[in-house]
C-alpha cells in the first residue's frame, strides 16, 4: 500500500529504488532536537515532547510559553545597592540593640514568657543558651525584615542560582497508554489493534523514525478520508511495520540534515528570535520555526550577497519540504544556479541540470500540457512577462495571441508541439516551415486552423508585432548548451509540473555562467508553470512549493497575480532578491503585498528598507519625556548646600520631570532596517493561511 499521495509520480524519479521488502534503507541516526539514546528512547522522547499551542513562528518542540507582557524588573545596579543598603540597615539596628542604644525593650518578650525559674537558675550555660537563643531570634527578624525590604530573594535568584544551579536534561514524561503518542491510541480506539501494538513495538526497539511516524499519520488520515481501507492500511503496517506506506523512492530519510526539523508539527527552525526589546515579550529568546501554514502564504527574502539567503533560509527550507515529501505531504520544486548548494542530487527524486549534457533529465517546455492555448499562455509568460507592462494585459496578451497562432496549427498537423528550433523559425517567418505547415493543413481541411495562420502571417514585419521580439528570446534557448533539451519528439526524459498531485522533490539547476538570461528566462518558465498547475490539481490535500534561489527577473505582473492564487490551493513560493531593484518598481508594493511572509536580511539598502517599512506600518507606543528644571535656592542654606553639591557633583542641581504621551512610529525604520540589523540576522513578519499575524521579529538565524 502507498501513503496518501505517495503514489508513483508517473515516472519522475532519479534514482527509483525497487521496492524490496528484504533491503530496507538504513534508518536516521537520531530524532531531531534530541541527543542520540539507546534502545529507542531518542524516537520515544521525541515524540513524547509537549508541543504546546503558540503565536505564528514559534518554535513549538519543548517550547514554554512566556507572559504576553514584559514584568517589571528592577535594574540589577538599583537591585544590589538596595540589597547593601537594607543589610547595612539591619547590621546598625543590630549593634545598636546590643551596644544598649535603644533601651531594654526588645528583650521584654523573653522576661514575660520565661519562668523565672529558668532564667535564674543555677546552670550558667543553660541561662547562656536561652538568652544567646532568644538574642538569634531577633536577630533573624531583623534580617528576615531587612531582607524583604532589600528583595534578598531576588538578587538570590538573578546571580546565585544561575552560578550553583546546573540545570539538569529533563525527559519526557510518559503518559498513559490512551495519551501516549508513541501508542498510537487513534488506531487502538478504531479498532487497528494489531497494527498498533506492531508500531509501538517498531518504536520502542529503534527501528521508528521521524519520517516514518508523519507517513504512517498520513496514511491513515487517508484511512479517515475514506481513500484507503482500514483492512488495507492494517495489513501493509503489520507485513512491514515502520516501513510500511513507503515513499516510492523507497527512501525513508535524506541523506544529510543540517537544519532542525520537528515533522509533528511541520516546522524547521531557522533560528531564534532576539532577546530584543523591539520584539514582543513573548517571542524573546524563543526558536523560530517555519511550516506549511507560513509558507502557503509564500516568503520573500532580500538581502545583499552574503548575508546567508541561500545558507540559512533557502537550504533549510527545502530540506524541510523534502522532508515533507517523504512523509507523503507535500511535493516541492528547487530552482537555483547549479552549485549553489541547494542539498545533494541524492535527496531529490529529480534532478534536471539544464546545459549538462550528463542530466537524466529534461524540462517540459510546454508544462506536460496538451492544450495549445494553455502552453501559449505559459510560454509567453516566460519568452515575454518581463517585457510586460505592469498594467492588466501588456504584452504578455500579445505574446499569448502570436504563440497560440503557431503552436495550435503545429500540433494539429504533427500530433506535438515544436521544438525550439522549430518554434525559432516559426517565430521569424521563415518561407519554408511555414509553407509546409500551411500544406499540412490544407491537405488535414483544418480551415479554423488556416485562418489563425493566415493573422500570424499577415501581422509578420507590421509595426507592434511581437513575433520577431519573442524569436530573439527563443534563440536564447536554442544554443548549442541546449541542443540535447527541451525535446519534444519523445526521445528524452522531461519533467512536468504536472507531477505536482504526487509528493516529489525536484531540483532544477540553472546555467548561470555564460546563460544568465536564458536562465531568468527558464525560471519564469517554471514559475509560470508551477503556478498553472497548483490551480488544477487533483489532490489539494498535498502541500506544494516552489522555491527559487534567485528571483531576479521572474517577478512579473502576472507572476504576482499567480502569488496571490497560490494560497487557495494550498501552494506557495519561497523568493529569494539581492535586492528589491530587481523588481520593477512599480511591482514592489504588490509583490510585497501578495507575500505573507517578509524577510529583510542585514545588509539591506535604505532604499528597500523604506519599501519594507512602509508595508510594516507604524505602531502606537508609549514615548516618555524626560525634563531636567534647574533649582534656584532661596534661602542662604539652601544655597551653601547647592553649592556643596556642585563641588561634590560638577552638576547644578536639577529636578526631573517625566512626561509619558502616546505616539505612533514605525515598527522598523528604514535606517534601522539599513544600519541596525547585526551580520547573521534578519526582520521577519510572518501570516498564516488562516490569516494569524506575528509582528516584525529581529531574528538569529545562526542560532
Amino acid at each position: 500500500m502507498d501513503s496518501d499521495g505517495t503514489q508513483d509520480a508517473r515516472g519522475t524519479h532519479a534514482n527509483p529504488v525497487p521496492r524490496a521488502r528484504s533491503a530496507m534503507p538504513p534508518m536516521p541516526s537520531r530524532a531531531p532536537g534530541v541527543p542520540p539514546l539507546p534502545d529507542g528512547a531518542g524516537f520515544l522522547s521525541w515524540v513524547r515532547t509537549s508541543r504546546p499551542e503558540a503565536a505564528p513562528g514559534i518554535w513549538r518542540f519543548g517550547h514554554r510559553p512566556r507572559a504576553a507582557e514584559e514584568p517589571e524588573e528592577t535594574p540589577n545596579r538599583q537591585l544590589l545597592t538596595g540589597a547593601l543598603v537594607a543589610f547595612l540597615v539591619g547590621w546598625l539596628v543590630w549593634s545598636l540593640l546590643q551596644n544598649g542604644y535603644l533601651g531594654g525593650w526588645w528583650a521584654l518578650p523573653f522576661k514575660l514568657l520565661v519562668p523565672d525559674s529558668w532564667r535564674y537558675s543555677s546552670s550558667k550555660i543553660g541561662n547562656l543558651i536561652l538568652y544567646k537563643g532568644y538574642e538569634l531570634l531577633i536577630a533573624l527578624v531583623i534580617m528576615v525584615a531587612v531582607g524583604k525590604l532589600g528583595r534578598w530573594g531576588e538578587v538570590w535568584r538573578r546571580f546565585v542560582v544561575p552560578l550553583v544551579k546546573r540545570p539538569e536534561p529533563q525527559q519526557a514524561p510518559v503518559p498513559a497508554p490512551e495519551e501516549d503518542p508513541a501508542e498510537y491510541p487513534q488506531l487502538r480506539a478504531a479498532g487497528a489493534v494489531d497494527a498498533a501494538e506492531r508500531l509501538a513495538a517498531e518504536a520502542r526497539a529503534g527501528r521508528m523514525g521521524d519520517v516514518d511516524h508523519a507517513r504512517i499519520v498520513r496514511a491513515w488520515q487517508g484511512v479517515r478520508g475514506g481513500r484507503f481501507s482500514l483492512a488495507t492500511f492494517s495489513g501493509a503496517v503489520l507485513q512491514d511495520g515502520a516501513a510500511a506506506c513507503l515513499h516510492p523512492s523507497g527512501h525513508r530519510d535524506l541523506p544529510t540534515r543540517l537544519a532542525r526539523h520537528d515533522l509533528l508539527t511541520g516546522q524547521v527552525r531557522l533560528g531564534t528570535t532576539a532577546d530584543d526589546a523591539r520584539n514582543p515579550y513573548a517571542y524573546r529568546g524563543t526558536g523560530l520555526g517555519l511550516g506549511p501554514e507560513l509558507l502557503g502564504t509564500s516568503l520573500l527574502a532580500v538581502g545583499p550577497a552574503g548575508s546567508g539567503k541561500t545558507g540559512t533560509v533557502v537550504r533549510p527550507i527545502a530540506e524541510s519540504l523534502c522532508l515533507h515529501a517523504l512523509a507523503g505531504r507535500a511535493a516541492v520544486v528547487v530552482i537555483g544556479a547549479a552549485g549553489a548548494g541547494l542539498g545533494p542530487a541524492d535527496a531529490y527524486d529529480v534532478v534536471v541540470q539544464i546545459g549538462n549534457p550528463e542530466s537524466v533529465y529534461d524540462l517540459d517546455l510546454y508544462g506536460g500540457t496538451t492544450d495549445p492555448d494553455e502552453a501559449a499562455a505559459v510560454l509567453a509568460e516566460a519568452l515575454g512577462g518581463d517585457l510586460a507592462e505592469p498594467h492588466q494585459g501588456g504584452d504578455t496578451r500579445r505574446s499569448t495571441t502570436v504563440l497560440a497562432q503557431l503552436l495550435g496549427p503545429f500540433r494539429a498537423v504533427h500530433g506535438r508541439f515544436p521544438s525550439v528550433p522549430e518554434l525559432r523559425q516559426l517565430l521569424d517567418g521563415a518561407p519554408g516551415p511555414l509553407a509546409a505547415l500551411r500544406k499540412g493543413l490544407e491537405d488535414s481541411g483544418q480551415e479554423s486552423l488556416l485562418r489563425e495562420l493566415d493573422a500570424r502571417e499577415r501581422q509578420m514585419g507590421n509595426p507592434g508585432d511581437v513575433g520577431g521580439i519573442l524569436a530573439d528570446r527563443v534563440a536564447l534557448l536554442d544554443r548549442p548548451a541546449f541542443a540535447a533539451f527541451f525535446d519534444t519528439s519523445g526521445q528524452s526524459r522531461p519533467f512536468s509540473l504536472k507531477a505536482l498531485d504526487h509528493p516529489v522533490r525536484v531540483r532544477i539547476d540553472l546555467p548561470q555562467r555564460g546563460h544568465a538570461d536564458a536562465s531568468r528566462m527558464l525560471a519564469r518558465l517554471v514559475l509560470a508553470q508551477f503556478t498553472a498547475s497548483v490551480a488544477v490539481r487533483e489532490d489539494r490535500s498535498l502541500f506544494a512549493c516552489l522555491v527559487v534561489d534567485d528571483a531576479t527577473g521572474v517577478v512579473t505582473p502576472e507572476a504576482v497575480r499567480g502569488v496571490q492564487r497560490l494560497r487557495s490551493g494550498n501552494a506557495g513560493v519561497v523568493l529569494t532578491l539581492r535586492t528589491l531593484d530587481d523588481v520593477p518598481r512599480p511591482l514592489r508594493g504588490p509583490l510585497l503585498g501578495a507575500t505573507g511572509c517578509r524577510m529583510a536580511l542585514s545588509g539591506l539598502t535604505p532604499w528597500d528598507g523604506q519599501d519594507f517599512a512602509e508595508v510594516w506600518g507604524k505602531e502606537w507606543i508609549e514615548a516618555r519625556d524626560v525634563t531636567d528644571r534647574q533649582i534656584i535656592a532661596e534661602t542662604p542654606a539652601g544655597k551653601v548646600l547647592h553649592a556643596v553639591r556642585r563641588v561634590i557633583t560638577g552638576k547644578a542641581p536639577t529636578a526631573r520631570a517625566v512626561t509619558v504621551r502616546q505616539v505612533e512610529r514605525e515598527r522598523w525604520s528604514a535606517s534601522e532596517l539599513a544600519h541596525g540589523v547585526p551580520p547573521g540576522h534578519a526582520v521577519l513578519s510572518l501570516t498564516t493561511v488562516t490569516g494569524e499575524h506575528a509582528p516584525p521579529l529581529l531574528v538569529d538565524l545562526r542560532g
